[in-house]
């Protein structure tokens, strides 16, 4: 083996920020804006979560927005409950596997982030066989109604404002959509919002060049606002929605609109170093993120920050974990890629916290884009197995295994946590690992934000972060042959996209956000 060259990498700091009244943490600061404003203004976190989620499904549609799904993990300080709002999507009553063909000549090769075996065309993975059921917006509303303060119509009016402006266009805009342009440009409403004259908006080096128009989707908001969240499910948004996915050769009825249901049920809870961890059961990442708590507990960590010992436990326990949640809980050995979400974390002044995870699953979702309401809508069919007889094979009407992982944690000298990341495979790692920093070094938000961390996603792969101590990157590399160093970068991200904010003690509040991302914010109510 040649002998290894010292080589310098690039690091970059984003400061976490401490602030009183309020924080939130998202990955677009003109959502954090809205969701700060909220906050100042008296709204609970409910209420800033949801303003937040509605706008940043307009500012980045290549994550997020109202033609998908999340959950929401919501902590009250009144009753000292915490509860989890699931609006995941789910398939279509007349999805069947005839639709999903597999195709022999390719193997092992289909579905982006799953290494499922390939369906032809791939119609599980970009087009309208891959649009699933979508339930942001009755969950969005169930969570309000239930747990905030504010109306609907004020809560999604700063969305409406932000989509009669356009999607703002910088560098990092034109990125996402020169990225995945090949695919938008298949479908001729696609191309009409994000390929203006057949090209992607070019974005200058600094500061905003203009605006997409998103006349549709503005005009979508407002009717949502006017007409209430039920125009989505059984109004007149509704019969434009399924005209449209009709029309392009999706099996999703009214039926299946009018008969979506969001959920509200307990979460899972760990105790973990006199901490407690609540997380989302059912078909999210929550049941291995508690696995791996559990594994961790036997290890005795160092006292300052992850040393060499340490970061093999956490890629040990993932492994671990990830054995058996690919082996029982439906995933295949994959690359863990191309998944795009969004997280936010809110903490207010009355003590209660809420994570909440959403996504149109793959950048952009299924790339189709409905003309008649300018919804960008998700490729969640992609979740699903298409071999038969397996734990998470498709069946009309089911909801899919996913990988969302909103957390809250109250650690044992009363400061309390709201965590979350975006990443596909990636995101359980992350928010382990992030838990862990809190709770096993003590870490601020600051420090854990910029500390390195390891990926395992399922696959041989071991990933570490470029700025571990030279010690570590040692250490793993004599262990594990197929480890892979890699810089905390902003595009083919490889340790997931978190958002975590803190509520401390003596009454501040501080926040951080996924570090190089020029877009990423945390925001306080006030100083």
């Amino acid at each position: 083996m040649p002998q290894k060259l010292a080589q310098e990498h690039w690091t970059i700091r984003k400061p976490a920020i401490v602030g009183r009244d309020g924080m939130i943490s998202t990955q677009h600061y003109l959502a954090s804006e809205v969701g700060a404003n909220v906050l100042r203004d008296g709204g609970n976190a409910v209420d800033a979560a949801v303003a937040a989620g509605l706008a940043i499904g307009v500012v980045e549609p290549w994550s997020s927005g109202i033609g998908g799904g999340g959950y929401m993990v919501i902590h009250k300080a009144d009753n000292q409950q915490t509860n989890v709002v699931e609006f995941g999507m789910r398939a279509p009553f007349e999805a069947s596997r005839d639709d999903y063909p597999l195709d022999p000549d390719q193997g092992r090769t289909g579905a982006g982030s799953f290494n499922w075996p390939a369906v032809k065309d791939h119609v599980n993975v970009s087009g309208p066989l891959s649009i699933a059921v979508p339930g942001y917006i009755r969950g969005a509303a169930l969570a309000l109604e239930t747990f905030g303060t504010k109306s609907w119509e004020s809560s999604i009016e700063p969305a409406c404002q932000l989509a009669e402006e356009g999607l703002p266009i910088d560098w990092f805009a034109t990125q996402h959509i020169t990225y995945f342009a090949r695919s938008l440009a298949r479908f001729k409403s696609s191309r009409a919002v994000y390929l203006p004259d057949g090209y992607p908006p070019l974005g200058a080096g600094e500061g905003f060049v203009g605006h997409l128009p998103l006349k549709q989707l503005a005009e979508t908001y407002r009717t949502l606002q006017h007409e209430g969240a039920e125009a989505y499910y059984t109004g007149s948004l509704a019969h434009r929605i399924v005209a449209d996915l009709n029309e392009f050769g999706s099996k999703i009825s009214l039926k299946d609109l009018h008969e979506y249901e969001p959920f509200i049920r307990q979460p899972i809870s760990s105790q973990y170093r006199g901490a407690m961890v609540q997380t989302p059961g059912n078909m999210t990442a929550g049941p291995s993120m508690q696995q791996a708590l559990h594994i961790l507990y036997r290890h005795s960590f160092s006292n300052a920050k992850p040393n060499p010992q340490d970061a093999i436990a956490y890629v040990e326990a993932l492994r671990e974990t990830y054995e058996y949640r690919l082996e029982h809980l439906g995933e295949g050995k994959g690359q863990g890629a191309d998944s795009h979400t969004s997280h936010l974390s809110v903490a207010d002044r009355f003590g209660n916290l809420v994570a909440l995870t959403q996504t149109v699953m793959s950048p952009f979702g299924s790339h189709v884009v409905l003309p008649q309401t300018g919804l960008t809508m998700n490729n969640g069919m992609m979740w699903f197995d298409p071999m038969p007889d397996r734990p998470n094979s498709l069946v009309g009407g089911r909801h899919p295994l996913c990988n969302m992982c909103p957390t809250v944690i109250f650690r044992d000298d009363g400061t309390r946590f709201a965590l979350g990341a975006c990443g596909g495979r990636k995101i359980f790692p992350s928010v382990l690992q992030l838990t862990s920093f809190v709770l096993d070094f003590g870490m601020s938000v600051d420090d854990a934000v910029h500390q390195a961390r390891v990926d395992v996603s399922g696959n041989d792969n071991v990933w570490a972060m470029a700025h571990f101590d030279s010690d570590v990157l040692d250490a793993l590399g004599a262990k594990y042959d197929t480890l892979k160093i890699r810089p905390n970068g902003l595009g083919g991200n490889q340790f997931a996209v978190p958002q975590i904010v803190a509520a401390l003690p003596d009454g501040q509040f501080e926040g951080g956000c996924y570090v190089p991302s020029p877009h990423a914010a945390a925001m306080a109510a006030s100083r």
